[in-house]
Formats: C-alpha cells, sequence, structure tokens
C-alpha cells in the first residue's frame, strides 16, 4: 500500500489539473448511511424494511402521487440529514490539494448531499449529475424551474418516516413539489441544472485537451450496481491518456495498467495520499 500511495501521490504532484469524481462510498466516512443492498437500506429506515420497500423502489417520483406523506418523509428525512451533516477530513484534504492545481480542478458525483459545497469546493466547479436534495421542482413539472431548498423545513416522524404538516409546492402552479433529484424511473426530472454544470465540466476538459495540461483522474468510493462515476472516471481517464486513481475498499480494480487501485476507505485513502504528497513536496523544496 506505501508504494502505491508514492506512486499516486506522485502522479498529483506531477499534474496540472484534477478532475475528482466521486459516488456514495465518499459520504460514509462523515457518517452518512450506505444505501449498498437492502441490508444497509433498512438499517438506516426500518419501517422501509416492515413494508418491504428497497431503496431502489423508495427512490422513484411514483410515490410523490401514490403516498407524499411517505415519499417526503423518505426524502425530506435525507434533506435533515445531509444540512447536519459535517464532511470530514478528506473532502479538506482534496480540496487543498486540488486548489494547488496550476489549471484548477472539477468535480463530478452521483452524491445529491451537497458535501463537496459545504466542504469549501467552489459551486461552478461541481458537476452533480443526479441532481441535488437542496433543490426542488415541481412533480408535474409545470415548467423546467428549479428552486433551493435553503426555505424548506420538512417535520419527519422518526418512528414511521412520514412527513408531518403542510407538503411543499410548487409556486407557479400548486402541486406538490419534490427534490430535484434523478429518480430509478425518473420521465418527470428536470435537468437543466446538472446539464450546465455538465457543460462547464466538458468546457474545462476541452481547454485542458487544447492546451496540453496534464491532467489525473481521482476517483473515491464509486461502485459498480450504478456505475455512472466508475464509467465517467474510465472515460474521462481514456480520452486524456492520463492516470486514474480508483479508491474503493471493495470494487478498487482498474482498467489499465498506469490506473492505481486503493483497496481503502475514503478517508484512509486520501489521508493515505496526503502524507506521500506532503513528503514530495518537501524533498522538492530543499531541492531548490
Amino acid at each position: 500500500m506505501t508504494e502505491s500511495y508514492k506512486l499516486a501521490a506522485s502522479r498529483l504532484r506531477s499534474a496540472e489539473a484534477l478532475l475528482i469524481t466521486a459516488g456514495a462510498g465518499m459520504g460514509v466516512d462523515s457518517g452518512l448511511p450506505d444505501f449498498r443492498g437492502n441490508e444497509g437500506f433498512w438499517r438506516s429506515y426500518p419501517p422501509m424494511a416492515k413494508l418491504g420497500i428497497s431503496f431502489s423502489e423508495m427512490a422513484n417520483p411514483d410515490w410523490f402521487e401514490r403516498d407524499p406523506r411517505l415519499a417526503w418523509g423518505f426524502y425530506g428525512h435525507r434533506l435533515n440529514l445531509y444540512r447536519q451533516t459535517i464532511p470530514h477530513e478528506g473532502f479538506l484534504t482534496l480540496l487543498e490539494i486540488a486548489s494547488q492545481m496550476p489549471a484548477g480542478y472539477f468535480v463530478f458525483t452521483s452524491n445529491v448531499d451537497g458535501q463537496f459545497q459545504a466542504a469549501g469546493f467552489a459551486q461552478q466547479r461541481i458537476e452533480e449529475c443526479h441532481g441535488s436534495i437542496h433543490f426542488l421542482q415541481c412533480t408535474a413539472p409545470c415548467s423546467s424551474r428549479i428552486w433551493e431548498a435553503s426555505e424548506l423545513c420538512v417535520d419527519v416522524d422518526e418512528e414511521s418516516f412520514r412527513a408531518n404538516g403542510p407538503l411543499p409546492e410548487c409556486a407557479d402552479c400548486g402541486r406538490l413539489s419534490r427534490p430535484n433529484i434523478l429518480m430509478f424511473g425518473d420521465w418527470a426530472w428536470a435537468g437543466a441544472r446538472s446539464h450546465e454544470q455538465s457543460s462547464r465540466l466538458t468546457n474545462w476538459l476541452s481547454v485542458l485537451a487544447r492546451e496540453r495540461k496534464r491532467l489525473v483522474v481521482l476517483e473515491v468510493g464509486a461502485g459498480k450496481s450504478v456505475p455512472t462515476v466508475r464509467l465517467r472516471s474510465e472515460q474521462v481517464a481514456q480520452t486524456h491518456s492520463t492516470s486514474l486513481i480508483r479508491i474503493n475498499p471493495r470494487d478498487f480494480d482498474v482498467p489499465a495498467s498506469c490506473d492505481i487501485g486503493l483497496p481503502v476507505g475514503s478517508r484512509e485513502g486520501i489521508n493515505g495520499i496526503r502524507q506521500e504528497f506532503i513528503k514530495l513536496g518537501a524533498c522538492a523544496a530543499e531541492r531548490e
């Protein structure tokens, strides 16, 4: 592992730009629940276990019509949890490293929790490909409008995980509103915000390619069950002929010999790289 950390740190030290890609495993060390498999989901939401509802079944927009209080109980609880969660130090370490890149950084994440923004990453440097729980849209939708959920307070019964009181409404048509998250079987998702983020990332990558900047892709906590992040990491690394550093305690296999797989959790992996990154920096300073 030490040699792998050294190699990863060396790649980062020689890079001019950094693309951080992150899946659900990135937030586990912050204390956020792991929804991998029914057991993890049901452990966090016992009422769903009693009903026999899996995460993929619950994360479906149909619930806002079938049982809106259950739907908003689930997403309201998650919204409250994410607001209260403090990003673990691995986020700050990544920001420290990313901020040293001469050609900048970008974040591509499937997470909807807003942890990167809470840790201080620039909003304009993040693509949330599945949307964000901190923004709302109409369930219809009556328009493509997306608005912030900063004023929304959802009272959730902790025993039943059902929402109490008035449910949030669309200011334009009065219908029920919902989080601006891409769910399973979701044909009503308003994706304009995420599409704008995607355009910014695509433009940044195009500039890097045109100016021949040295890019490294650092992926954290991205599994295979919904491989959106892994595929994006591999696509960018292949297109830019660069290295992929993959941190994942289980799915750490990498597609190419020049890539690096670290079989550890997010915080441990990031901190391991950081230690070697600092050593390399000190050595470079001594030589100067």
